[in-house]
């Protein structure tokens, strides 16, 4: 599977989630899959996993029968029940007989076919594996906990319940209850058995004669039962007699002399274990995570022996969950335990020490990354709230890691090393907080004063900038820790004083650039590794390159119009200097895209690029990409992780894919490369593993795409989704909730904020309710008599409560009392002197005081006020404040126990102004909390308080409101109407409302936001609009930008009149609008079925018009001067000095082999208007060399058949000196660089004419040969790889005719170009044999490091060199060992060919003409049988196959001309 990797944590609070084969391998549940875990050897390994499960996996046990050791079982919360093969990690068959939740199962012990499972209804099932059949069965109607087969009786199952009810239950019987088990009175965690049968073995004891009281010991029948229960006890049963013999209460273990947590005992989860062999031992987990042995024979108070003893810190430190032991081959007894800690340990059961520890993971992997400093430190950043530093290269300890927990509470999303001090870990986390941890102390980590609002997405360390640069000199730290977070702003925080408020950089991004518009919010961020620029991924998918220290602007990259979540440059260490400023960035977008910034960072321009073309495509990918590494150990390699859930290696300059890791169920979210060993890289992701893998080991070279993309996505989506349920954990009431480890499987991105940490499970895990216990009787009601109870109960009224309830009551005693009570009132009303202790509203008498006077009701109000309080009443309490007058102190009550209303808060103003004003805030905040906003913004109005009630509206997002209420009430220049339309564009073009966004932009007078919100969409019609809004608005460089765009994607899909409209709506295009007619003439006269699939969307009607035998450039004038009015006299905004100096800054990027066809139509028309243009202009030297470029950029970009069809379109007469004969032009250069490009431009064309005729004369061409490729370029194949050879040549001679020679075929005998085309074959040829130098030697690597691996790898090794050449093998084969190449050798070889290139003239280099070898074959093979070709020709070529033809195929071919 994987060399090694964390797994997801074991889940918590189930009964039995993992087991033990035989052959030791270990079986443990986490969230919906099951991991598998070899612990046979001295460490353990992670082997596979067996995923299915649509929800978490609630149980899990292996079949401990010879032969049927690799079949396991496992329960989950869909209500399944599958059977696995954990051999081949597959599916052998699912029962789904609940239709519940199942709680437990079990696989017997007795008989190898049975599986017995129960739910939280309290149903009972058991499956047979050989038939499949299954039987139920509903012994009680209480929720099951745990359950377990009986190792000596296939039919005794015991069954534990929540309300601590242990049965014991007769599967022969149709699950008839042998014995009621009482005596625990809460929770049933956990039931093992004896594995001795019989009785006697705990008998000796004078203890448990009570116990044994009632039937003679030693009576053979039956077997132990160990319970343990939340209660904090540990109960052996008899299964014979179904009573206790034995309790034992689990004893508090202090940790360094502290005191024991209270809280402890509400977070105990109770589980017990009766190992294989040890009839009178037992392993029970404790309060803190401690295991304890028991010895059930020992007496006295201390029966029990701790384990992990020997050394500190060998225990678990959270409660455990899950154990399980085996018994090895070597007679090691191991016993394996899962916790609350993220831990899986094995113990030695000899020696109850800690074997090994395999920590796992909890939450997402959202960030790993490689110490720069502490070679092979790997961080983790994990969902579960820690961090995770593991030192990989340790030879002890495979997973030595150490976790950190301090100051941190929340999810840790980002992580940085520092780049030179060693220890130093920065890291962000899901709710705003920065800090810095020193890993090899045991200190707290600093925290930054200054938190983020939101999630923190990126932390990177570079050097500081204003303000915390100024006076960097005087003893300040060389680096500053930025930190990039959701609201979008970049923090620089100072690493020495973090306790000091962090700088946003954007202030001083603005100062330097003079920028007044909204920035766009900020995702990511990158150094440079030489700290002198930093690149910026923003939201609308843009990325800014900035110069440090200032930030001076240098380039916009405008590429994925998606927000970016990646950016990394490539390293600069044993790097060759042109692959230092690449910079990779990844976005929401499926593609990634490589930029070279070399030109821009060495020489810095004036003002800000824009650059919307890429150095390099990596297409591959079907989801959004969210990490990348480059390689440190390779050029220009990247792997990059994305939503398709795999991870891809790919050669950047080749743009070609490599490898592509498939092992992770779910998407990726982290990569990093191995520092130590080039094929190794680590991935973490959303199914909480990291794993390490290698490159070479993978079966895939690309991500799935079609059929294997859904099977990629059936597997992830196997991670269930979970709907949230009334569910209470244990103590809360409701059936145990199976958490997976704190954080439910939830997809896309922001999953960040929809995890649940491990604080928060553990704080509900805690709680209690008293709920009181059921009698059996109303236990054994049917479920109908209570339905029916529940109905009548609902239709009953519910009497009010009484406000005098104690004087109330008093008129329910005797009747001898009540006629007293009216002696009493007589005599206190009459009497001067009341009889003794009668005082009417107290003590005894209160009932009297409302019948007596007002003093008396103020002391029974007293007492009645007393009552409610301890009853809780606190609303009577203030009706009876109100009714007695004491408004004020009513309030004061209803303000403190959140009670106001409608109608105290009517009668608030008797009490005065100011204590109605306090009394509405009261109510205000009482009625946000009951999320009312509306209605308390309503009250604020009321008295006078209309900022505040703005202010809450727009807290809690109701800006449509808020807006309202400022318009009705406030001026219309109130600045707090421009902030609230401010803040809601930006709400909702976060929402993608872009449309409400822009209304809310343009509200406010925004107009430049609001044309740059509307054109995010990227779609035709947006940025059609979005340059309409800005052109209205007076924002020209926006709407020209906009409108350039609009029309590029109109042309891309060949609407040129669309592309048209647009641009004519602003004049300052118009040269953009001449480039345009310009493609759309070279396209309608290129056309072809074979280069243009799909048809025209819409055109001009000038472009059918005209004669097909005109020249294009004559064509191309004819237009412009018809349609747009330029000529060479045209004036103003249409003068051509103006047009071509405007044209100049139009980027044209180098051509490769990737581009499509129709982006280079765009490409080379766009050198075809230049060269129109400076044909108007005079400038014959430019023309030429724009003509040049315009056919090379076909020719280099892979259509050499389109450059040709062009030439014929350009030259007609096949001479580039005669360039129109409609404006008769004739060309004659005198510019060295002019005349050099003319030459080239008439090689090609005299090379192609050469083979067409050729072609012509050649009569081995038969029928439709030629429908998919030119004959040429079939006969350029078979000449240079020498294929024809000399019979074939003087096949038929007589049926031969060649004509004259129509060209001037001395051009093509170039002696010059012949030299350079041989000195850069010679630099190719050395550069082969130092890639398979490189190949050669890593073989041999390989073959040391695992000498029984290189057999069978190395038939299947694929050579990294793509054109290991004939004349390679050749002269390898054929070179005396004393000759063989070296490294030196060859390096000083290539040292000696780049000089030679240098000191070549640079427009043999610039314009270069064809193979001068191959035009030398092509030529004899043409003089073979004609007369035209003259012999000094001849001659000439001869010399120069004898001079510079070195590769084996053409000194083959030329052998029968030279010999």
């Amino acid at each position: 599977m994987h060399d090694r990797s964390l797994p997801a944590s074991p889940n918590w609070y189930c009964s039995r989630c993992s087991d033990v084969s035989r052959s030791g391998l270990l079986g443990v549940g986490a969230k919906n899959i099951i991991f598998l875990i070899d612990v046979s050897a001295s460490s353990c390994r992670v082997v596979g996993e067996l995923a299915g499960h649509r929800d978490l996996v609630s149980g899990f046990s292996f079949c401990q029968h010879a032969g049927q050791g690799h079949i396991c079982v496992s329960s989950s919360n869909d209500g399944s029940i599958r059977f696995w093969d954990s051999d081949n990690k597959v599916l052998i068959k699912e029962h789904a007989a609940h239709q519940t939740p199942v709680a437990a199962v079990h696989w017997s012990q007795v008989d190898k076919n049975l599986v017995v499972s129960g739910d939280e209804k309290g149903v009972v099932v058991c499956h047979w594996f050989n038939t499949g059949d299954t039987a139920s069965f509903f012994p009680e109607p209480r929720t099951i906990f745990c359950l377990t087969c009986s190792p000596h009786t296939w039919s005794t199952v015991a069954v534990g319940y929540k309300d601590g009810m242990i049965v014991l239950i007769d599967l022969s019987k149709k699950g008839e209850v042998i014995h009621r088990l009482r005596g625990h009175d809460d929770e049933i965690h956990s039931l093992a058995w004896s594995w001795l049968v019989g009785e006697d073995a705990l008998y000796s004891r004078p203890e448990d004669s009570e116990a044994s009281s009632g039937a003679p010991a030693g009576d053979g029948k039956g077997c132990y039962l160990a319970s343990g229960s939340k209660d904090q006890t540990v109960r052996i049963w008899s299964s014979a007699k179904g009573k206790s013999v034995m309790t034992l209460k689990l004893p508090y273990v202090k940790k360094r002399g502290s005191a024991v947590d209270p809280g402890v005992k509400e977070r105990l989860w109770l589980h017990v274990h009766w190992p294989r062999g040890r009839p009178t031992q037992l392993v029970s987990s404790c309060f803190s995570g401690e295991l304890v042995m028991w010895d059930l024979t020992r007496t006295g108070k201390q029966r029990w022996t701790l384990f992990g003893t020997s050394s500190e810190g060998q225990n678990h430190n959270r409660i455990v969950f899950n154990m399980s032991s085996v018994l090895l081959q070597d007679d090691r007894e191991l016993l394996i335990s899962t916790s609350m800690d993220r831990e899986i340990k094995c113990w030695d059961l000899a020696s109850l020490d800690c074997c090994w520890t395999l920590p796992t993971l909890g939450g997402f992997v959202y960030a790993l990354t490689f110490s720069p400093v502490g070679t092979g430190c790997l961080a983790l950043g994990v969902g579960d709230n820690m961090i995770r530093v593991w030192n990989t290269l340790t030879t002890q300890n495979q997973y030595d890691t150490r976790s950190f927990w301090q100051g941190i509470k929340s999810k840790v999303t980002a992580l940085a090393w520092h780049p030179k001090k060693e220890g130093s870990l920065s890291f962000g986390t899901d709710d705003g907080k920065v800090g810095i941890y020193e890993v090899f102390s045991n200190k707290p980590p600093q925290i930054s004063s200054s938190y983020h609002r939101k999630t923190v997405y990126t932390l990177a360390w570079g050097p500081p900038v204003p303000p915390m640069s100024f006076g960097a000199a005087g003893g300040k730290q060389s680096f500053s820790l930025y930190s990039c977070a959701g609201e979008g702003t970049i923090l620089q925080h100072d690493p020495s004083r973090l306790s000091g408020e962090a700088s946003d950089i954007d202030k001083l991004i603005r100062d330097t650039n003079s920028i007044k518009h909204k920035l766009s919010p900020h995702t990511d961020l990158s150094w440079k590794p030489d700290g002198k620029v930093v690149a910026i991924g923003n939201e609308d998918g843009c990325i800014e390159v900035y110069q440090a220290p200032s930030l001076k602007l240098l380039c916009s990259i405008q590429q994925h119009h998606k927000i970016i979540n990646t950016l990394r440059w490539h390293h600069d260490h044993s790097s060759p200097p042109e692959l230092h400023c690449l910079l990779a960035s990844g976005s929401s977008n499926a593609i990634v895209y490589v930029h070279d910034l070399r030109s821009i960072i060495e020489n810095p321009p004036e003002s800000p690029v824009v650059l919307t073309e890429p150095h390099r495509r990596l297409c591959g990918h079907t989801a959004k990409i969210t990490g990348m590494a480059w390689s440190p150990h390779h050029d220009a390699r990247l792997v990059t992780t994305s939503y398709d859930g795999t991870a891809q290696v790919w050669d950047v300059l080749q743009e070609e894919a490599l490898s592509n890791y498939r092992g992770h169920i779910g998407y990726l979210l982290c990569v990093d490369w191995s520092p130590v060993d080039p094929d190794v890289i680590w991935t973490g992701g959303k199914d909480f593993t990291l794993q390490e893998w290698r490159v070479s080991k993978q079966e895939f070279t690309k991500p799935p795409k079609g059929k294997k993309m859904m099977e990629l996505k059936d597997k992830m989506k196997s991670t269930p989704k979970q709907k949230k349920k009334n569910k209470k954990p244990p103590g809360a009431g409701g059936a145990a909730p199976l958490e997976m480890n704190g954080e439910p499987v939830i997809g896309q991105k922001a999953a960040k904020e929809q995890e649940l940490s491990e604080d928060e499970e553990d704080e509900v895990s805690s709680t209690n309710s008293s709920v009181p216990t059921a009698t059996s009787e109303t236990q054994r009601k049917s479920s109908a008599a209570i339905k029916s109870k529940d109905k009548t109960d609902l239709l009953k009224k519910k009497k009010p409560r009484s406000m005098l309830p104690i004087s109330t009551s008093m008129d329910h005693r005797p009747k001898e009392d009540l006629l007293q009570d009216c002696i009493n009132l007589a005599s206190v009303k009459h009497s001067k002197a009341p009889p003794a202790g009668c005082v009417p509203g107290q003590g005894e008498h209160i009932h009297l005081g409302l019948f007596s006077d007002r003093q008396a009701l103020y002391r029974m109000f007293e007492a009645e006020e007393e009552a409610h309080v301890e009853a809780g009443h606190f609303d009577s309490v203030v009706y009876l404040r109100l009714w007695s007058g004491d408004l004020e102190g009513a309030l004061q009550l209803a303000t403190e126990r959140g009670e106001l209303n409608d109608h105290l808060l009517s009668v608030a103003p008797m009490a005065g102004f100011e204590v109605w004003s306090r009394t509405v805030e009261a109510f205000v905040k009482q009625l946000c909390l009951q999320e009312q906003y509306l209605k308390a913004a309503s009250h604020l109005l009321s008295v006078n308080k209309l900022y505040e009630a703005v202010d809450l509206l727009r807290s809690h997002k109701l800006y449509r409101e808020a807006i309202a209420l400022v318009k009705a009430r406030l001026p219309a220049d109130d600045p707090v109407l421009k902030e609230l339309y401010t803040c809601w564009a930006a709400v909702l073009e976060k929402d993608g409302h872009f449309s409400a966004a822009a209304k809310c932009y343009l509200a406010a007078g925004a107009s430049f936001d609001a044309a740059k919100v509307i054109a995010r969409k990227s779609d035709v019609s947006s940025l059609r609009t979005a340059a309409s809004l800005a052109r209205i608005s007076g924002e020209v460089a926006l709407a020209q930008s906009l409108a350039l765009r609009c029309a590029k994607d109109l042309a891309a899909a060949l609407d040129w009149v669309g592309a048209g409209e647009v641009l004519s709506s602003q004049e300052s295009l118009l040269v953009h609008r001449l480039h345009l007619c310009v493609a759309e003439l070279l396209a309608a006269m290129l056309a072809d079925p074979q280069v243009e699939s799909q048809s025209c969307v819409s055109s001009h009607p000038w472009v059918s018009r005209g004669e097909r035998d005109i020249c294009l450039q004559d064509r191309v004038r004819d237009v412009w001067e018809q349609q747009f009015g330029v000529s060479q006299k045209s004036e103003g905004h249409r003068s051509v000095g103006a047009l071509l100096q405007e044209l100049k800054s139009a980027e044209s990027p180098t051509p490769t082999p990737n581009v499509p066809l129709r982006q280079v139509q765009l490409y080379s028309s766009l050198h075809m208007t230049r060269a129109v243009l400076s044909w108007l202009m005079d400038d014959e030297g430019q023309l030429m060399k724009e003509l040049w470029k315009t056919v090379a950029w076909f020719r280099d970009a892979g259509h050499p058949s389109v450059s040709a069809e062009l030439c014929r379109l350009l030259f007609p007469d096949a001479d580039v000196r005669v360039f129109s004969r409609k404006h008769p032009k004739t060309l004659d250069h005198t510019e060295e660089e002019a005349k050099a490009a003319a030459t080239s431009l008439q090689a090609f064309i005299s090379y192609q004419h050469l083979y067409e005729h050729w072609w012509r004369s050649s009569t081995r061409i038969t029928n439709g040969s030629a429908a998919d490729s030119s004959p040429a370029d079939e006969l350029k194949e078979e000449v240079v790889n020498g294929v024809i050879s000399e019979s074939e040549e003087s096949v038929c001679p007589a049926t031969r005719r060649f004509d004259k020679l129509d060209f001037d075929a001395s051009l093509l005998l170039s002696e010059r170009h012949a030299a350079c085309q041989a000195i850069q074959r010679s630099v190719k040829e050395v550069q082969e044999r130092l890639a398979a130098m490189v190949v050669q030697h890593s073989r041999a690597q390989e073959g040391k490091l695992d000498s029984g691996e290189k057999e069978t790898d190395g038939p299947t090794q694929i050579s990294t060199t793509t054109e290991s050449s004939d004349s390679q093998r050749s002269a390898d084969a054929g070179r005396r060992p004393e000759d063989q190449d070296t490294l030196l050798s060859l390096s000083s070889k290539m040292s000696e060919h780049q000089k030679q290139l240098a000191d070549l003239p640079d427009t043999i280099k610039m314009f270069p003409h064809p193979d001068v070898v191959e035009c030398c074959l092509v030529l004899l093979h043409v003089s073979k049988a004609s007369p035209s070709v003259p012999e000094s020709l001849q001659q000439e070529a001869k010399d120069l196959l004898r001079k510079y033809a070195t590769s084996p195929a053409v000194l083959k071919a030329s052998q029968q001309f030279l010999t």
